[in-house]
């Protein structure tokens, strides 16, 4: 659908006020979770969220909301966040805070009736402590685990430290009052763009299973041995990340993935048979079922490669987080939203995570994809269109004004 200049102009202003905010020399931007980059992101936010007449606080572990005041029986919560990956993109994040002041500046205008509010959440990346959506689970859940507070980040400070300088509570009081949370997030793949839809529904968010493989095989000479004498370490990952890539196809038909993301190779010299290499492994899926089938495959299949090939094989779980189904309610009602404003739109599943997927334990929740350009992202060539933005926006505010049956006359 079309939007007035107006709608246009303000997401593009709003934009512009986040867009210099961590430039790196490339043309990307950094804004690594708990940074001081991450900080002038969310000041900004607050500005933005003041120069609506909006309420502006922030929390115990220093995620910023803006809010429209209102009953205080309980409140919608639109939410994402600020912080990037180390050179990312300017919409990874920031599309889904500009829908939420998209809908707080409809809200406004229209007088609708109910509490709403923006949240940003921060450290939503692990780019920055090797956590991922660290304010929103801290909010959700009341805390994380003791281990999590001794990560560093790439300057050597452990979390802990950096809560304990600003005053932040590891162990805040669980977020309160939320009636349900929605959430708009560029779709990071190709799958809208190819089908040429505009709205993206999620049904589903898959849960990722990591692991470290580690391969021992025979450092030696590599002029001096003979190649049917030799254990190289590497040969053997080669082979094992191509049978991992195997078993991820046969998966796919259950929406699971598995990928060989870092290789690290010892003594990795010109001169030498490799003798040990380390595998990290990223493996994601709806289905528990098919993750656990996975997880065994890869465990044989690293014992057989290792076993024709003289090496020695270890496998190490080193995180896993269950797949998070969205709310089936608030689907329907969206897809209606979408369909009576004339939106297209599908759902399908997220395999990346997202904040939606903590505050699911709180509330009722809800995830929706715009299309960025090519599927790319964590990018500086990552883009979305401002038309997009107001699409994910219009769709949300839509839904709000059903929930509290006030007619859409704009």
């Amino acid at each position: 659908m079309e939007y007035p200049l107006e709608d246009i102009g303000y997401a593009e202003a709003a934009f512009n006020r986040f867009y210099d905010i961590g430039v790196t020399d490339s043309g990307g931007v950094t804004r690594l979770g708990y940074s001081k980059e991450e900080e002038k992101m969310h000041a900004a936010f607050s500005e933005l969220g003041r120069g609506l007449g909006m309420e502006v606080y922030t929390d115990a572990v220093g995620n910023t909301f803006v809010s429209n005041g209102g009953v205080s029986s309980g409140y919608y919560l639109i939410g994402s966040h600020l912080d990037s990956v180390v050179d990312g993109g300017r919409y990874d994040g920031v599309a889904g805070i500009l829908a939420g002041l998209l809908a707080l500046r409809w809200a406004k205008r229209d007088g609708l009736a109910l509490s709403l509010r923006v949240a940003a959440f921060r450290c939503e990346e692990s780019s920055s402590f090797g956590f991922s959506t660290l304010g929103s689970s801290l909010v959700a859940k009341g805390g994380v685990g003791a281990e999590v507070w001794a990560l560093r980040d790439k300057d050597k400070r452990a979390l802990g430290e950096v809560f304990a300088e600003r005053g932040y509570n590891p162990k805040p009081d669980r977020i309160s009052g939320v009636r349900e949370y929605l959430e708009v997030h560029i779709e990071q793949g190709r799958v809208l763009e190819e089908y040429k839809q505009k709205i993206g529904i999620v049904t589903t968010i898959a849960g990722p299973r990591r692991f470290n493989l580690y391969i021992q095989g025979r450092a030696e000479h590599s002029g001096a041995t003979p190649m049917v004498m030799r254990n190289d370490a590497l040969c053997a990952a080669a082979e094992l990340i191509l049978e991992i890539e195997k078993i991820g196809m046969a998966e796919s038909v259950r929406n699971s993935v598995a990928t060989v993301g870092v290789i690290e190779n010892q003594p990795n010299a010109l001169n030498v048979i490799p003798g040990e290499v380390k595998l990290q492994v990223d493996t994601r899926g709806i289905e528990i079922a098919s993750l656990d089938e996975m997880e065994q495959r890869i465990k044989q299949a690293g014992k057989t490669v290792c076993g024709r090939r003289g090496a020695t094989f270890l496998k190490e779980k080193i995180g896993e987080t269950k797949p998070v189904a969205m709310d089936h309610k608030m689907q329907d009602k969206l897809a209606r939203a979408a369909h009576s404003l004339g939106i297209s739109h599908r759902r399908m599943i997220s395999g990346a995570g997202h904040d939606a997927m903590q505050m699911a334990e709180v509330c009722d929740a809800a995830l929706l994809f715009i299309p960025c350009r090519d599927g790319v992202s964590h990018s500086k060539k990552e883009f979305a269109h401002m038309e997009s933005v107001c699409d994910g926006a219009r769709v949300i505010y839509k839904y709000l004004q059903e929930e509290c049956g006030q007619d859409d006359t704009h």
